[in-house]
């Protein structure tokens, strides 16, 4: 028999349906009460009670790491970022690490796209002062009028790109890797360096992943390079953004706006600066919403975790 910690929010309001699965594997289940994610001293409380877990992005440092082995074996994060995980510290104590990579391509690059077309169209301002009772027509633009700038072309920057192009736009792209050429050529996107995009970009995504190279990537400088009727969109890691020279930027007009789907820290604080600000689109770590890819995350996930305690997982149903 063995134990796994199960802490994916996604997964604990469904867990009757999983909980038999896993336990028909001889899998016994510990379930705290998580709220976003589990911190450092969170996961020290269970350690060396479990063998594997499954996990949202819960806080696996090297502390963590020690504290939990050498019993744990298996960490299957739901999802695919796995930049709260110390992948070093587990490599050093023979922890298997699982994930389950382009699981939220289509919804996240549908998101970015929602947030463009918001701002270009002014929808949610128009929606709030027509229901205040005024009758104000605003100016907006057409999409074929803007250049979009995507920071890292992976999955997700290829699906963005897609889609803007297919409204017209001019897209422009940066990359700390080579691209395809294929993709470059049958997309039309023009790559350039970090500086020429945030320069000529009415709108800028974040489609990379979080890594030493683009941790507070958006800082006061970079903002200071972005054209003033420009919009930043973060649905990607909120650590590459450094908030307060965002908060900074958009007060003092430097910036028009931005939609943020993740934040420094999570939930974001009920104090924080953002929430009072009416050149921002918010959401909570939402961009990912999508039931038909959720599901395929669910059983991936479980599967993950079996295959890496060398559990048989051909017969498991993945519903």
């Amino acid at each position: 028999m063995k134990t796994i910690l199960f802490t994916a929010p996604y997964m604990i309001p469904f867990l009757d349906r999983f909980r038999p699965v896993l336990e028909g594997y001889k899998i016994k289940l510990i379930v705290p009460e998580v709220q976003e994610r589990m911190d450092e001293k969170d996961l020290l409380k269970y350690a060396g009670q479990f063998d594997g877990t499954i996990c949202g992005d819960d806080r696996y440092n090297a502390r963590v790491i020690e504290a939990c082995a050498p019993r744990l074996k298996v960490i299957s994060k739901w999802g695919t970022g796995i930049d709260s995980i110390d992948a070093e510290a587990c490599s050093r104590y023979g922890i298997k690490i699982g994930r389950t990579p382009n699981a939220f391509t289509t919804p996240v690059a549908d998101s970015v796209l929602s947030y463009i077309l918001s701002f270009a169209r002014q929808q949610p301002w128009m929606d709030k002062t027509m229901k205040t009772g005024e009758w104000k027509k605003v100016t907006g633009k057409t999409l074929n009028e803007c250049t979009l700038g995507v920071i890292g072309i992976g999955n997700i920057g290829k699906a963005v790109t897609r889609r803007a192009r297919a409204f017209g736009m001019k897209v422009l792209g940066t990359d700390i890797i080579e691209i395809d050429h294929v993709f470059v050529s049958e997309s039309g996107i023009e790559m350039t360096a970090l500086d020429d995009l945030l320069a000529r970009s009415d709108y800028v995504s974040l489609n990379c992943d979080l890594n030493p190279t683009s941790r507070q990537l958006m800082n006061a400088d970079t903002f200071a390079l972005m054209k003033p009727n420009a919009v930043l969109i973060n649905t990607a890691r909120g650590a590459m953004v450094d908030e307060k020279a965002l908060i900074g930027a958009l007060q003092a007009k430097r910036l028009a706006g931005a939609a943020l789907d993740v934040f420094e820290a999570e939930p974001l604080p009920g104090n924080s600066a953002l929430l009072q600000m009416d050149n921002l689109m918010l959401a909570p770590h939402n961009a990912n919403s999508s039931p038909t890819a959720w599901e395929r995350v669910h059983w991936n996930t479980i599967k993950n975790l079996l295959d890496g305690f060398g559990i048989d997982s051909s017969k498991l149903e993945m519903d």
